[in-house]
C-alpha cells in the first residue's frame, strides 16, 4: 500500500473496504441497528465550530499533553478494538508497538487474538480493557491475570450488560466465532492479500487465533464450525462488583462507556481514576447521545477524575472541540484499526502523524501553542444545544 496516497484518516477505511473481506470491515466499520448513535457522534461535532484568535505567536506550538501525571506525544491514543489481530496480521501489538513509537497509549481490547501478556512484554504502558465477567470468581481472577502481566492501567467497558443488536454483522456473515462456509471462502479468496498476509501467515506461524483474554483462562477459537464463545452473562452485574474489583485492583481504575453524570458521580465514589465518555462509537444502545452533549454535565460531577472522551473522532479538529470543551484526552478507534490493517504498524505509524499533524495545524490556526490553552471560548455552537463558554 502506497501509504502517500493516504491523506485522512477516512481515506484508510476506504483502503479498508476494498482489502478485508465484507465480513470483517462490517464488523470493524459497523454500528447497530438503524446506526443513530454512529450518525450522533459526527452530527455532534458538526453543530461546534471556532472562534480562533488572531497575530498570536505559535511557532512554538506543541502537542505534547499530560494524562495522569505521563507526558505523551499529543491528546490522543489508540482506543481499544476488538479482534484486532484478524483484520490485520497481529494486530493488537502492531498498534501496541506503533503507539509507544509515537509516543502515545494504546489499550489492548479483551476481546483480542493475542495474549496480553504477550504485548505487555513488547510495550509495558499499554492499558488493558476488559469486559467483566458474570461471575464473582471470574472477575477476580481475570484481574489477577492482568496485574502479574504487568498492566498499571485497567479499563472496564461497562456498557455491554447485554450484547447489542448489530445486524450488520449477521447480514454480512460474521459471527464470533467465524463459520466455515461457503461465502466466507468466497470472500477469502477475492481478497487474496488479506488471506496470505494476515490469515494464512496467523495460522502458519501462531496456529489457530483464540479469544485469549475475555477470562484468566484461553477462550473459543476464531474459526469453527460449532464452538460457541462464553459471552457469560453480565446482566446481573452492579456496582458493588466495581467496589470488589477497586478493593482488589492496585493499579489505575478507568470507567470506558459512561454517558450519564449520575453514573459519572457514583465512579467518582467508588475511588475510580478516571472515565472514559463513551457511546462505544456507536456500537450498543442505539440512540445513545454523542459523548460531546454530555461532557460538560460529566465533567460538573467528576470532581478530581480524570474524564476523557471517544466516538466519532475522525480530525484534528474534532480532538481540538473535545479537549476545548473539557476533555482530558480523546482516544480515537476504528481508523487505527485499518491503518493497521493495510499497512501494518507503518499504517498506524501514518495515521497517528496525520492526525498529530493536523492538530499541531489547527492549533497555530486556532491561536493556540499549548494543549492546556484549549478553552470553551474558542468554540461556537453552529445548532443545537449551546456549548458551555460559546462566544454566542
Amino acid at each position: 500500500m502506497k501509504l502517500d496516497r493516504i491523506l485522512s484518516l477516512d481515506d484508510f477505511e476506504h483502503a479498508a473496504r476494498r482489502h478485508l473481506p465484507l465480513p470483517v470491515f462490517e464488523y470493524v466499520a459497523g454500528a447497530v441497528e438503524d446506526s443513530r448513535s454512529f450518525r450522533d457522534n459526527r452530527a455532534a461535532l458538526d453543530e461546534i465550530g471556532f472562534v480562533p484568535r488572531v497575530l498570536v505567536n505559535v511557532s512554538k506550538a506543541t502537542t505534547r499533553t499530560t494524562l495522569f501525571g505521563r507526558e505523551y506525544a499529543a491528546p490522543f491514543g489508540v482506543a481499544p478494538m476488538g479482534i484486532s489481530a484478524l483484520s490485520a496480521y497481529r494486530g493488537d501489538l502492531v498498534q501496541a508497538k506503533a503507539a509507544a513509537a509515537a509516543g502515545v497509549p494504546m489499550i489492548m481490547s479483551g476481546s483480542s487474538l493475542i495474549r496480553l501478556e504477550e504485548v505487555c512484554a513488547a510495550c509495558p504502558e499499554t492499558w488493558f480493557q476488559a469486559y467483566l465477567p458474570g461471575e464473582p470468581e471470574r472477575i477476580a481472577a481475570l484481574a489477577d491475570r492482568v496485574a502479574r502481566a504487568g498492566f498499571k492501567t485497567l479499563v472496564v467497558t461497562v456498557d455491554v450488560a447485554v450484547l447489542s443488536n448489530r445486524e450488520n454483522n449477521i447480514r454480512a456473515g460474521f459471527s464470533t466465532p467465524l463459520r466455515p462456509t461457503l461465502r466466507l471462502a468466497w470472500q477469502g479468496i477475492t481478497h487474496p492479500r488479506w488471506t496470505f498476509a494476515s490469515f494464512l501467515r496467523t495460522f502458519a506461524r501462531h496456529g489457530m487465533p483464540h479469544f485469549e483474554n475475555s477470562f484468566a483462562e484461553r477462550g473459543a477459537p476464531i474459526l469453527s464450525r460449532n464452538v460457541q464463545r462464553d459471552f457469560t452473562g453480565r446482566a446481573h452485574l452492579d456496582w458493588e462488583n466495581l467496589k470488589a474489583l477497586r478493593s482488589q485492583w492496585k493499579g489505575r481504575l478507568v470507567l470506558k462507556g459512561v454517558v450519564s453524570p449520575a453514573d459519572v458521580r457514583i465512579a467518582r465514589e467508588c475511588g475510580v481514576e478516571g472515565v472514559i465518555v463513551s457511546n462505544h462509537g456507536g456500537r450498543q444502545l442505539d440512540g445513545t447521545v454523542s459523548p460531546l452533549r454530555v461532557l460538560g454535565a460529566a465533567l460538573a460531577e467528576a470532581g478530581p477524575m480524570t474524564v476523557m472522551v471517544d466516538s466519532g473522532i475522525r480530525r484534528g479538529t474534532d480532538v481540538l472541540k473535545a479537549l476545548a470543551m473539557g476533555a482530558a484526552f480523546v482516544w480515537v478507534g476504528r481508523p487505527f484499526n485499518f491503518a493497521a490493517s493495510i499497512a501494518g504498524e507503518a499504517g498506524v505509524a501514518h495515521a497517528y502523524a496525520i492526525l498529530q499533524g493536523e492538530v499541531l495545524r489547527n492549533m497555530q490556526l486556532l491561536g493556540v501553542n499549548r494543549v492546556e490553552e484549549l478553552r470553551p471560548e474558542l468554540l461556537c455552537r453552529i445548532s443545537g444545544l449551546k456549548a458551555p463558554g460559546a462566544v454566542i
